[in-house]
């Protein structure tokens, strides 16, 4: 409050000082009149040193306040974006959070339907967990929409997409094998880091998350289900060779 307090009051007093410029400029011009129709022709000069310095006070006074002004306007400008980045900040981490959040609720579910890892939680309330999570990485998206850089919106929607089709699969609504499942994973995670890219650049933040000192890294597996995959791989080939 009091910082607030303080930044209300400088242009007050910046306005005061340009004010009491402009009033010492008036007593010395209406001073120099008064003496001018006092005097005779003889002190004109004296006169003409006295108009002089008025001029040097007045434009002083006129070179104060434009330099005050632009001041002023620059830390108001300064002000406003740092406060934008803080909201896009808050907003593309937000967004990237509940998006991670309905990748593992989607897992959870999928695996608990193809039997791989039974949980003890009801499906209907698992499916209701991932709506909801769903829900709120729309509102997120809207943010995204209004606050993001162009390359921050391209690259929202592509995230948005790919994790679209992970729920899909998750939840029954498009078929598909394990390897198909882990590869659409494996394409939201390259999207999500494409995101990290875009609004890295745009809220001016150095260095990059993906390229040639950061390895593209797969999934994390266990063994075992790495080896199942592995085994479905090799059935799978050997069908379409038979067929």
């Amino acid at each position: 409050m009091l910082e607030e307090k303080f930044d209300r009051e400088k242009p007050v007093r910046r306005a005061s000082v340009d004010e009491a410029h402009l009033r010492l400029s008036a007593v010395l011009l209406k001073s120099s009149r008064d003496l001018d129709d006092s005097v005779g022709w003889g002190d004109r000069l004296g006169t003409g040193e006295q108009l002089v310095t008025i001029a040097a006070v007045l434009l002083g006074a006129f070179t104060t306040h434009l330099t005050n002004y632009v001041m002023e306007r620059s830390r108001h400008q300064r002000e406003l974006l740092t406060r934008w980045d803080d909201r896009k900040l808050d907003a593309y981490g937000g967004y990237v959070d509940r998006v991670r959040a309905g990748i593992f609720l989607a897992v959870q579910l999928y695996e608990h339907r193809e039997g791989l890892r039974r949980s003890e939680q009801p499906e209907v309330e698992m499916r209701a967990e991932l709506a909801e999570a769903e829900r709120q990485r729309g509102r997120s998206f809207e943010q995204i929409m209004l606050l993001g850089g162009d390359e921050v919106v391209e690259a929202a929607h592509e995230l948005h997409a790919a994790v679209r089709a992970v729920d899909w699969q998750a939840t029954g609504k498009i078929e598909g094998t394990l390897d198909e499942w882990r590869e659409r994973n494996r394409v939201a995670f390259r999207e999500i880091n494409e995101f990290h890219e875009a609004a890295r650049v745009d809220l001016g933040v150095q260095g990059k998350v993906t390229g040639e000192n950061h390895p593209e890294r797969d999934l994390l597996l266990p063994t075992a289900r790495r080896a199942e995959g592995e085994r479905e791989g090799e059935r799978s080939a050997g069908e379409g060779a038979a067929g």
